[in-house]
């Protein structure tokens, strides 16, 4: 009877038998080589620093409630060629994409970086905390606001919006779980107090410029246009200072994660264990292709 045929070339011809006894008589090499691959992964599990991932879902909301919106939105009909000389916005809707957009943004990762005083703690190997001064001597390898903010981009900071639900996560990557979880819940709160601010400092400007115009002025309907918008900044601005989740809403608040979320000693030693499964079979292979009785 014919013989399974395992590779046809031009050169050789092997069989599953002759696959066989290679391996067989390789067998004590093939233990090794699995063993040491085995070994090799586990170890790089335990010797590897573990990362640990905090999750933080929030929502981002809009500006105005309902009922200020619709009420701009009524303004906006009748005096908005006056908002637009003042430079207010009459249109009600809300800044969802500009609040997600924000918590990702540079400027608050590197004040965030800045305040809490980060960049020894993401950059400890340069760090010399007897001195309290970098290693390098280098100003370029020196670590920078500019390089804790890539670092945070590429590896530690990740923000996905499901555009089904509006719902947006973000995920804070690093070795230390309770930090993780702190900086995913400062860096909402950072972004909420930051467009929060930033709204009250406009509705500031526009009600100064409003009761500036309208001081100017002794006709009747344009002081009723000014006071009609000057009511709904003034809305505006007590809704801002009265709503410390101003712009994102949190709806489940980053804990510090008791397992990581990097790969296992026993995840890393199976994968070690089918590379070395691999290099073994590719040993035989070679081994029984390269054998006299296959010559050509």
């Amino acid at each position: 009877m014919d013989q399974k045929v395992l590779r046809i070339t031009d050169e050789s011809v092997v069989t599953l038998s002759d696959f066989l006894a290679v391996t067989w008589r390789k067998k004590w090499l093939i233990v090794a080589i699995v063993l040491v691959c085995t070994i090799a992964g586990a170890g790089a599990g335990l010797l590897l620093v573990k990362q640990y991932r905090a999750e933080i879902v929030i929502s981002p909301v809009a500006d105005s409630p309902t009922g200020i919106a619709g009420g701009l939105s009524s303004l906006a009909s009748q005096y908005g060629e006056l908002a637009s000389m003042a430079g207010i916005s009459m249109s009600g809707k809300g800044t969802k994409e500009e609040a997600v957009a924000t918590l990702s943004s540079e400027l608050i990762t590197e004040t965030y970086v800045r305040d809490e005083n980060l960049l020894p703690v993401l950059y400890a190997k340069k760090w010399d905390a007897a001195a309290k001064r970098w290693k390098p001597s280098d100003p370029s390898k020196i670590p920078t606001l500019w390089k804790a903010n890539q670092y945070f981009k590429k590896s530690i900071r990740e923000v996905k919006q499901d555009k089904q639900t509006g719902l947006v996560t973000m995920r804070i990557t690093w070795s230390n779980p309770i930090a993780a979880a702190k900086w995913a819940n400062d860096l909402v709160r950072l972004t909420n107090q930051y467009l929060r601010d930033k709204a009250i400092n406009e509705s500031d400007r526009n009600i100064a410029y409003l009761n500036e115009q309208a001081a100017k002025t002794s006709v009747v309907e344009v002081r009723t246009a000014i006071y009609s918008i000057l009511k709904e900044e003034v809305n505006k601005q007590m809704i801002a200072k009265g709503r410390d989740e101003y712009a994102l809403k949190v709806i489940d608040p980053a804990r510090a994660p008791e397992i990581s979320s990097s790969p296992t000693p026993l995840l890393l030693g199976a994968l070690g264990f089918a590379i070395g499964a691999a290099l073994s079979a590719l040993l035989v292979w070679r081994q029984t292709a390269n054998s006299p009785a296959h010559a050509v």
